[in-house]
């Protein structure tokens, strides 16, 4: 069977697994996944790890539009408006997860200070795609609904920016050759501010190109081609895609009254992306990684849980945030999938020596967060009692 037969055969499976998971009132994004581990090598072996890195195009590309997406919930009125509640919530989860899982790898399992930095910065980043999926798929809207998507949004850039120091460090501790510190305090913070000022850059001139009636497919066109343009230039430069297209976003949703209209035509075009990605994602998963990781695996995605629930909970009572969002914020951060790949293929590339453990750890917890991870979601957004709240016509269901 050929390539193409193949995206379709991924296309037509998940599309009804996620139909199977919605009338069995499960997340969509969940039978996307599931979907994809029958595909792969677990089970039937339709999709082979070569083809799937063959296709690791259409993560890229779909991780991109997620970026993007993003950056439409950062309007600064609102973070202004927000900015403080949002900020000591973020900053109290994503601190939670790096302290949780950086003490439970160094000092319970005992891995060397680099490999910890490491493990422990790639915990920070929330799935958005998952999320964001299931809160179009129950229209739900309240606190908690309003919370998890600036959430989302800033704890993935302050994962980004996390791994970036670490990798920093861990390169910096395993190295035999003599790094200053003021080229490891550097190279991250190059990186990041360079991300957002060329995203920032290329969300003027998109906005610059744009009008307000312009028709829809020009406005995806346009989109398409910035984003695209946006991969391009942050990989030729060694900056972080994701970091410009979040930054072009928030440049858009910022400087454009009607920026809707532009997130809008590229929602219209990239469902089919979000089941090529997701399903493609169970596909690269093997079952077998479980047995591999063993009680480390199991203690990754333990201390990860804990320190996203719990710094959530204290973040929300610090802020004096709503009662619902104290409760069950937390348990809407645990997906975790496209993002932290793409992190260890980062790791792979730069620190070989624990490209094989730390992968088959993060592997073993996508497999555990991206099956369960939107259920968890669920979960939190029905008993704060939020679903199907949305205004018709407000969130569009996938």
């Amino acid at each position: 069977m050929n390539i193409y037969l193949k995206v379709g055969l991924v296309l037509l499976i998940g599309f009804i697994f996620g139909k199977i998971a919605h009338k069995l009132k499960f997340p969509s994004v969940s039978g996307y996944l599931i979907a994809g581990l029958f595909l792969g090598q677990s089970v039937f072996g339709v999709i082979n790890a070569q083809e799937s890195m063959t296709l690791e195009w259409i993560s890229e590309i779909t991780l991109s539009f997620i970026a993007f997406g993003i950056g439409s919930e950062m309007i600064l009125k609102d973070l202004a408006s927000m900015g403080k509640k949002i900020m000591i919530i973020t900053i109290a989860e994503v601190v939670g997860a790096l302290v949780v899982v950086f003490s439970v790898m160094y000092f319970i399992f005992n891995h060397d200070l680099a490999f910890s930095l490491v493990i422990a910065s790639m915990s920070a980043a929330t799935a958005p795609a998952a999320t964001i999926m299931v809160i179009r798929q129950y229209q739900s809207f309240g606190p908690v609904t309003k919370t998890i998507l600036p959430v989302v949004a800033l704890d993935d850039v302050f994962g980004i920016m996390a791994f970036g120091i670490a990798l920093s460090i861990a390169k910096l501790l395993t190295s035999t050759q003599s790094i200053s510190i003021f080229t490891m305090i550097t190279a991250p913070l190059i990186e990041i501010v360079g991300s957002i000022l060329l995203g920032i850059m290329m969300g003027i001139i998109l906005v610059l190109v744009t009008k307000r009636l312009d028709p829809k497919d020009e406005l995806q066109i346009k989109t398409i081609l910035f984003i695209a343009i946006g991969i391009g230039v942050a990989e030729f430069l060694h900056l972080s895609p994701l970091l410009v297209n979040i930054a072009m976003g928030s440049t858009i949703a910022n400087l454009r009254s009607y920026s809707n209209r532009t997130f809008s035509a590229l929602n219209d075009f990239v469902p089919v992306f979000y089941v090529l990605f997701f399903t493609l994602a169970g596909a690269s998963l093997n079952l077998n990684v479980l047995y591999q990781v063993g009680w480390i695996g199991a203690g990754y995605i333990v201390a990860r849980a804990s320190g996203k629930i719990f710094g959530a909970m204290i973040g929300a009572r610090v802020a004096k945030a709503e009662p619902t969002v104290q409760k069950y914020l937390g348990f809407a951060l645990l997906p975790q999938g496209g993002i932290s790949i793409g992190l260890s293929v980062i790791v792979m590339q730069q620190l070989p020596m624990y490209s094989l453990e730390l992968t088959t750890i993060i592997m073993a917890s996508v497999l555990f967060y991206e099956t369960l991870g939107p259920l968890f979601a669920k979960i939190s957004i029905q008993s704060a009692k939020e679903l199907y709240q949305a205004i018709p016509g407000e969130i569009e269901p996938i």
